[in-house]
Order: C-alpha cells, then sequence, then structure tokens
C-alpha cells in the first residue's frame, strides 16, 4: 500500500491551538448554550471550539483523543484535553485535502477514514499526532458525491461496516452496491465489500446493541413528498439480507409515486423499528451504556437529528432517546436536548451530527453549524 505523508512537524504545530471559536469567526458568543433545554440534572457545555464542520466521532481506545470527520471542508482532525479540565485544548490537523472525509473509526491503535470512494487508515495514530501518513486500504467504492459522505464503524465481528447511499433523491439504480451498508474486512489482501443490508436510502448513523450485538441504524427519508411525509427511519437489522424498502416503500407504509409498482408488496420489506418524523434528518446514534447518567437511560438509543432543510416549518435540530423494551421493541421516544432551532422565529444556531460516550458516561455531540462538539453531563436533579 502506498504511505501518504500529509503535512510537516512544523505545519503541525501551527495548526494545534490552545484555544479555539465554537463559531469558526473567533465569535464565541455565536453559541447560545442557554437556549438549550436538557431534563433536570443535566447540563451542556462546549467541549471543543473551532472544529470547522464537525461531523463524525470517533475516540482511542482510552478515550484521550477524540477524532472528527469533516464533510463540507477535507480535513480529518484530533482533539486532545491535555491538561484534563474537561475541554479539548488541542487540535491537530490529520489530513487535508480529502474529499467529503465524513466516516471516522478507531480500532487496534489505527484511525479509519472513510472519503466519498475510499477508506483511509492512519496506523499508531495516537503516537504519531505530530506526523501523521495514512495508506489506501480501498479505493473502489462508487465516487457518486450525492449522499457519498458515510458514516463507518467496527463491528462485533470485526468488519468495518460502509454504507453506500443512494446517488440521487429517488431512484433505482443499476448497480447493487447503491442505497446499501457493505462491510469489508481491513486486512483482507483483496478487499471486496459484502452487502450486508439493502434498501437504505442514505444512513449516516449506527450502532450495535449491547447485549443482542444486533445493527441499528437510523436512514433519512426521501424528499420532495410535501411536509409531513415520509418519516426518518430507525431500523433493525438481526441478519445480513434484509430490505428496508428503498425506493419502492418509504418508511414501511408510504408507497412511492414513481417506483412504488416497480417493486414487490409492502410485506416483503422490512418495516422501521421506529419511525423518527418526517424530515427531521437523523444521523449519528448510539446505545447508552454507562451509569453515569441515571439508570433509566441505560441502553436507550441516543440520536442527533440534524433537522430538515426543505420543509415550510422547520422540524428535528435536537437530540432525542429512544426509550427500548425487554425484548429490545422500541418504545416512547422522548426529546432530550432541543434550543439549536428557535421555533417561533425559524432561526437555526446549530446543527447536532453525531453523538459518542465517553468513558466516563458523559456524552459528546458533535455541530457542523456552530463548528463545535458539547459535552452532556449528569450533575444531580
Amino acid at each position: 500500500m502506498k504511505t501518504y505523508h500529509l503535512l510537516k512537524p512544523l505545519f503541525l504545530l501551527l495548526m494545534t491551538f490552545a484555544y479555539f471559536s465554537c463559531s469558526g469567526q473567533n465569535n464565541s458568543s455565536y453559541i447560545q448554550l442557554e437556549t438549550i433545554k436538557l431534563p433536570p440534572g443535566f447540563q451542556i457545555e462546549v467541549w471543543a471550539e473551532d472544529v470547522p464542520d464537525a461531523r463524525s466521532l470517533a475516540m482511542s481506545d482510552d478515550g484521550k483523543v477524540i477524532f472528527v470527520g469533516n464533510r463540507q471542508g477535507k480535513n480529518v482532525y484530533a482533539l486532545v484535553d491535555s491538561n484534563g479540565d474537561g475541554k479539548a485544548d488541542k487540535k491537530h490537523t490529520l489530513a487535508s485535502g480529502l474529499r467529503m472525509p465524513n466516516g471516522v473509526a478507531y480500532k487496534n491503535g489505527d484511525l479509519y477514514v472513510a472519503e466519498v470512494s475510499r477508506i483511509l487508515r492512519f496506523k499508531d495514530i495516537v503516537n504519531n499526532l505530530e506526523n501523521p501518513s495514512y495508506e489506501v486500504v480501498y479505493d473502489k467504492y462508487p465516487d457518486k458525491a450525492h449522499h457519498g459522505w458515510k458514516f463507518i464503524a467496527f463491528g462485533p465481528d470485526g468488519m468495518l461496516y460502509v454504507p453506500v447511499g443512494a446517488p440521487c433523491n429517488i431512484c433505482k439504480s443499476d448497480e447493487e452496491i447503491f442505497a446499501s451498508i457493505t462491510r469489508i474486512d481491513v486486512n483482507a489482501t483483496n478487499i471486496q465489500p459484502e452487502i450486508f443490508a439493502h434498501g437504505v436510502r442514505n444512513t449516516v448513523g449506527f450502532s450495535w446493541h449491547p447485549q443482542t450485538k444486533e445493527l441499528w441504524f437510523t436512514d433519512n427519508g426521501r424528499d420532495m413528498m410535501g411536509d409531513d411525509i415520509p418519516d426518518c427511519e430507525l431500523n433493525h437489522a438481526p441478519q445480513k439480507g434484509l430490505h428496508f424498502g428503498y425506493p419502492f416503500w418509504h418508511a414501511g407504509d408510504v408507497k412511492d409515486p414513481e417506483f412504488g409498482d416497480k417493486g414487490k408488496d409492502k410485506s416483503a420489506y422490512v418495516a422501521p423499528a421506529k419511525k423518527l418524523g418526517p424530515h427531521v434528518a437523523p444521523l449519528g446514534m448510539r446505545f447508552y451504556t454507562a451509569d453515569q447518567f441515571p439508570n433509566e437511560y441505560r441502553n436507550n438509543i441516543f440520536i442527533a437529528k440534524h433537522g430538515s432543510w426543505n420543509r415550510s416549518k422547520k422540524i428535528g435540530y435536537q437530540v432525542t432517546r429512544v426509550i427500548l423494551d425487554d425484548n429490545q421493541t422500541p418504545g416512547k421516544e422522548e426529546v432530550f436536548a432541543e434550543g439549536w432551532l428557535n421555533h417561533d422565529s425559524q432561526e437555526v444556531w446549530g446543527r447536532p451530527v453525531d453523538v459518542m460516550q465517553l468513558p466516563d458516561g458523559n456524552l459528546l455531540v458533535s455541530d457542523d453549524m456552530a463548528n463545535c462538539i458539547y459535552r452532556i453531563s449528569y450533575k444531580g436533579a
């Protein structure tokens, strides 16, 4: 594999900052934390500022280094809280000039980054933050930019799961790999993506249940069918080979006006485990397994809703939690954090993207509009 040395040590030193501005405009007053509403006993703080287009999150094994992907920009960052005060004070730019490096995943000391068509590996990254280099693991994913940004994560099987979004709002591609979730063995000599799930329009977040080890994922519903249909989805994929309906059926019971008659009856496809609302753009999701939050939050699913872009009245722009029963069946969905959207004025100052549990049980939330990462903790009611 060819290795790319991207940044010289001196330049990297210049790219490491002690203090940042959350707005990306050296104006921390852009952040309006006082507008964020949380359940009693919880508090939200800015954990890292000036992280342009902060998207997907991953962390080193000890939780001391947080890796951040990027969609609109071309960089990948590593953030460090070097003095232990609960806020990042160093930012390393690990790579620049990449193509929508949204996805980041960490395993066995190496950082993996997903571009539109490539998977990159930064070996022994924690010990090379000031002189990083990468090698190309795989470079044959489709190069279509539409829904081409990728969330990636390693599953319990050791495979790297990589989605390939539909290259359109609504279409049926001749290439089976589109609108799917694939998985690859990053250590194979001849990598061949295996399709794990079909009919997935655009997932930008997934995780595995801590007990059953089964895959759960969010999916963004199609546009241009009106303000209130179809719902975005939370899906459950307990096994390989399931089809989740796109482009024929949406949210389990909404027949597509163009492609619905070209597919099968809706019973042939897997309905969502939970409907999440129309156009809310659910992105990152994680199971909460720590005990820093009250016990009622254990094994809940936290979901970052990025918010609508083409609805006459905005919706989303919040973090919710989905409560599962003893049989892992989703029940009530509750708003956990909101306030990035002013419902009256329709003004928006932030858009949650990903959520990630820290080793101490606190929850990080990335924001690609306010260019920062928040930390939510429980202090007691």
